[in-house]
């Protein structure tokens, strides 16, 4: 396959509208083999054609697998029942031979690196000597391009890649792909990949450090101009600055590095207060009957413009459904203190916005033999419903958001002290009381608390499975039993109703053809 098949594949499903339709700004490419890649690159728009055919091809893996779907079972989020039947009972179990996880993890690696190699390919075209790039757009253009073949390879390293620490860092991990060769580069140890990381979201940092959401705010809409190049806004819809530095966040953390993943979060809470660019959802804005923001859209740093995430929504959360295909949280009530619903464990607070105003009460179907059937009350995720509104969240699709920051600011601070204003200050904003510190074991019930609101803050958006593989977690929150919570001992532990996990599990396999040709290599 040509590169520009490898493009012009990935342009088939471009983004073509954001909020408007006017925002279908992109090239239409001639998809015809004896077209030259260079007919593609040979004009401004023909780059900002490949780049946006990265973004939406996105959709593909980060609709659900990798947000919504199997990442968050595998995080034992849902009750997932304990037999065979079950659509996900393969991942919430991490039957890793199956067949069924082997096709993800196939689809997932050749996916990420498929991305990658169009990336890689629009670098080069913005670094050749001939390039037709125009200056204004060429930062934005390979800023973003290397934030995005940082952000893949990031995901690729947290999932096959071991769990980080000194002892495991030169572990082998992942290949690095850096250039548009088709030649199968060598797997590289963990260490080696998140340097790779770091480098190339420093060099997008550079080149996107004059980025104009920085100053004018995400612009979701049309400017005045009708010449302006939708590139230049939607900026939650791409890998903006603010974006750029919560994924260096994201990996220092990830390497143990929690000095600078402390500076680093700090710095972007302070760069955003001073420019108010994200701001926390008002109460308002998500209690409405008139196309509530379960999204929480006005903290979202990073987004995909996804128009199937209602269709995605139908087919994972929808009460319609078999039980068998759904996923849901154990239960039959909403109401405080019934122990035998999960939110009761879930949430601490009867006023939390994410608890009241995003699960609802649900008779779903189970399909018997014989034809026949039963229903069951089960409590249904409504966070990514459709609103049916011509809203600027009604296609997003989280992946980064503010609240992921003063997180990591809070487990990473120096004391429970200064851990405790980041965790309130999400709180507030989640319509929740403060927590205090105990005169005891402050630590350990600080990072406890990092842990709950992580939880609930990053449902269906792929980051708890990764935050219990960072901590080496063997316990974790059931899906199908819980009970009250003990406090943080070093891993996430329970006193009753948790999964024991098994510290493998949290390691994919590499695909069984990269084994072989590993194995044969070696």
């Amino acid at each position: 396959m040509n590169k520009l098949k490898t493009i012009t594949y990935a342009l088939l499903s471009i983004i073509a509208t954001m909020a408007t339709t006017s925002c279908a700004d992109w090239l239409k490419v001639d998809l015809e083999d004896s077209v030259l890649e260079d007919k593609l690159y040979e004009n401004n728009d023909g780059y900002f054609a490949a780049l946006n055919g990265v973004y939406a091809k996105m959709n593909e893996t980060y609709a659900s697998t990798l947000t919504m779907g199997h990442i968050d079972v595998m995080a034992q989020y849902y009750n997932v029942a304990k037999n065979s039947e079950h659509a996900y009972f393969p991942f919430a179990n991490y039957k890793y031979s199956e067949n069924e996880f082997k096709s993800i993890s196939d689809n997932v690696w050749t996916s990420l690196y498929f991305y990658i190699a169009n990336l890689n390919t629009l670098i080069e075209h913005c670094d050749a000597s001939d390039s037709k790039l125009s200056p204004v757009y060429k930062p934005y253009i390979k800023g973003e391009a290397l934030a995005l073949r940082a952000f893949f390879h990031f995901d690729l390293l947290r999932l096959y890649g071991p769990i980080y620490s000194t002892k495991t860092e030169n572990n082998s991990a992942i290949p690095y792909q850096e250039t548009s060769s088709k030649s199968i580069q060598p797997i590289l140890n963990a260490k080696q990949v998140a340097e790779k990381i770091m480098r190339d979201l420093n060099e997008a940092s550079l080149l996107l450090k004059d980025d104009r959401i920085i100053k004018e705010g995400v612009m979701n809409g049309m400017g005045d101009d009708p010449n302006e190049k939708t590139l230049l806004r939607y900026r939650q819809f791409r890998l903006n600055y603010y974006a750029i530095q919560a994924m260096k966040a994201r990996l220092y953390l990830w390497t143990g590095d929690k000095a600078n993943a402390l500076a680093t979060a700090k710095g972007i809470i302070e760069e955003n207060n001073k420019h108010n660019t994200f701001t926390w959802i008002e109460k308002k804005a998500v209690t409405t009957g008139n196309n509530p923001n379960y999204i929480f859209s006005t903290e979202v740093m990073f987004a995909l413009y996804n128009k199937s995430r209602a269709k995605t929504y139908e087919m994972l959360f929808s009460p319609k459904a078999d039980m068998k295909n759904t996923l849901y949280f154990k239960g039959e009530s909403t109401a405080e203190g019934d122990l035998l619903s999960k939110l009761t464990y879930f949430y601490d607070d009867m006023g939390d916005l994410r608890r009241n105003n995003t699960w609802t009460v649900e008779e779903l179907t189970a399909n018997g033999q014989g034809g026949t059937t039963s229903k069951h009350k089960s409590i249904c995720l409504k966070k990514f419903a459709d609103t049916n509104g011509d809203t600027n969240f009604r296609y997003m699709q989280p992946l980064i958001r503010l609240s992921e920051i003063y997180l990591i600011a809070a487990e990473c601070a120096t004391t429970p002290e200064e851990a405790l204003p980041f965790i309130n200050e999400l709180r507030k904003a989640r319509n929740c009381v403060n927590m205090e510190l105990p005169a005891t074991d402050a630590e350990k019930a600080v990072q406890n608390m990092v842990w709950r609101e992580f939880m609930r803050e990053m449902i269906g958006e792929g980051q708890l499975f990764f935050f219990y593989k960072r901590h080496a977690a063997e316990q974790m929150m059931s899906g199908t039993e819980f009970g009250k919570s003990n406090a943080w001992t070093g891993t996430v532990t329970a006193l009753e109703g948790t999964y024991k996990m098994a510290l493998d599990n949290y390691v994919w396999p590499l695909p069984e053809a990269v084994e072989a040709n590993r194995r044969a290599k070696n």
